[in-house]
């Protein structure tokens, strides 16, 4: 040891435990993408896939406008292009090897030197190019190149063997996303692989990506009764621990609730009905394009929390986006007034409202009117609870197996508060407070290496109904004459 003469200092860590969050409304996206675009598409299917911008996105899953048939995209777009917010994780359920069929191929023209085939989804692994009876290479006699369209260009090497060629027959396959069924939405696991698909793929997002699930969605494939109680019952336990919420499509279809009257009987025949579970109707439209309601309220809920410093407890309700219009599925415009909007929020259904600006309409959860708890009735209420209990767990994990000492317990309890009192002071909570009780604390538990916290948590609910009391006041008159 060095001699010292003199004054020394030296530092400790910080007392306090740094809480440890993901994004508060990370969504998480299953649903299908036009990956036959990507160099291995096989390498894009049943795997959560993080994705931070628009040219992320696409080179993650492909892109092509149809959402109705590349609900990951339509996801794409409403969170690039509609509201502005990211990150989210993508899950693309469309797997080549299952869900094609053969293209129609045939004979296709060259015209200086491109021939393009007019199909759409299809798949460059297996393709057979013949220029006559020379089977081209790919690579040494052609190329090919994505249109924005997702058809396909053929383009003929001058120094390849269908360098003469005036036409090309073309064989091979395409992915056809109508074979997507709800049941590879619901996904499972394969006994004796174990590979797992689907929603239980969700399992792998935080494994995999160190971020807890805030939102989970389908878009479309939840107005499926399978699909709807698949994505309520995930909201639970993700990975024995943690929780989420999921937001779920009503069903505007021409087989669903086509007028605001019918949404109650149509969510009911859904079976959505879970504290966890936020149901939009009907879809909406931005200029020409459609979008489900799922996809565009999941975007603008991550994006209120991204407002609120990462904190969950604002509502989306009442927040403007950028639609033209709500419709059916079928791009039916519908037309609410706030009387209309309010009955479909009466059935725990959230909707949109044109009030000087398109804005989502609805606070509670789809578990209202069957539950009037506040804990559970209130979306906003209700995801400030699960992101507390989800923090709880990532902060203190590091303390598990640590002495439980006196020390241990007021290192969390003093942490803990220290970030309740800065909620308080925010006015997001009037209460966020935690105790370490003796009487629930036996010498049994703690003898059996356990120690219980009992914390206080109110978040403030939404001021959903402000209401004026107007009078006329006869007495001013006199005295403004006197």
């Amino acid at each position: 040891m060095a001699y010292k003469h003199g004054v020394y200092t030296s530092e400790v860590a910080t007392s306090m435990v740094a809480p440890i969050t993901g994004t508060a409304g990370l969504q998480v996206i299953v649903g299908t993408a036009p990956v036959n675009m990507l160099k291995d598409p096989a390498a894009a299917v049943n795997v959560p896939l993080l994705v931070s911008s628009y040219k992320e996105a696409v080179e993650a899953v492909g892109y092509l406008p149809d959402f109705a048939n590349y609900t990951l995209c339509e996801c794409i777009s409403a969170n690039f292009s509609v509201v502005g917010i990211a990150p989210m994780v993508l899950i693309n359920v469309l797997d080549p090897a299952k869900h094609k069929i053969a293209i129609t191929g045939g004979t296709v023209q060259v015209n200086d030197g491109v021939a393009v085939l007019e199909e759409t989804g299809v798949l460059l692994e297996g393709l057979t190019v013949k220029s006559g009876s020379t089977t081209l290479t790919a690579g040494t006699d052609y190329t090919t190149t994505w249109n924005d369209d997702g058809t396909l260009n053929i383009v003929v090497l001058s120094t390849g063997a269908g360098k003469e060629a005036t036409s090309l027959t073309v064989t091979g396959n395409k992915i056809d996303p109508s074979k997507v069924t709800a049941a590879d939405i619901v996904g499972g696991v394969d006994s004796s692989t174990g590979k797992e698909t689907g929603l239980e793929v969700v399992r792998q997002v935080y494994p995999k990506l160190s971020m807890t699930p805030g939102i989970l969605l389908a878009p479309r494939f939840s107005k499926d009764a399978t699909v709807a109680a698949a994505l309520q019952a995930k909201t639970k336990s993700i990975n024995s621990v943690f929780g989420a919420v999921c937001v779920v499509d009503i069903d505007s279809s021409n087989t669903g609730a086509t007028k605001y009257t019918a949404v109650k009987t149509t969510k009911e025949a859904q079976a959505v009905s879970d504290p966890n579970a936020y149901a939009v109707w009907p879809f909406a439209k931005v200029g020409n394009t459609v979008y489900s309601g799922s996809a565009l309220a999941a975007a603008l809920t991550a994006y209120t929390d991204a407002q609120n410093d990462d904190t969950p407890n604002v509502s989306p309700s009442n927040k403007t986006i950028a639609v033209s219009a709500a419709c059916l599925e079928d791009g039916t415009e519908v037309v609410l007034d706030q009387e209309q909007a309010n009955t479909v929020n009466s059935f725990g259904v959230a909707t949109w409202l044109n009030m000087n600006g398109f804005r989502l309409w609805g606070n509670n959860t789809a578990a209202y009117p069957g539950i009037s708890d506040p804990k559970d009735r209130w979306f906003s209420v209700r995801r400030f609870l699960t992101w507390a209990a989800n923090t709880f767990i990532l902060t203190y994990f590091q303390k598990v197996d640590s002495p439980a000492n006196k020390r241990l317990i007021e290192a969390i309890v003093d942490s803990e508060n220290v970030r309740g009192n800065g909620f308080v002071a925010r006015g997001v909570c009037a209460r966020y407070e935690i105790t370490f009780n003796e009487d629930e604390n036996t010498t049994a538990d703690l003898l059996d290496g356990k120690i219980t916290f009992h914390q206080y948590i109110t978040p403030f609910t939404p001021a959903e109904d402000i209401e004026d009391i107007i009078e006329f006041d006869p007495n001013a008159l006199s005295a403004a004459l006197n």
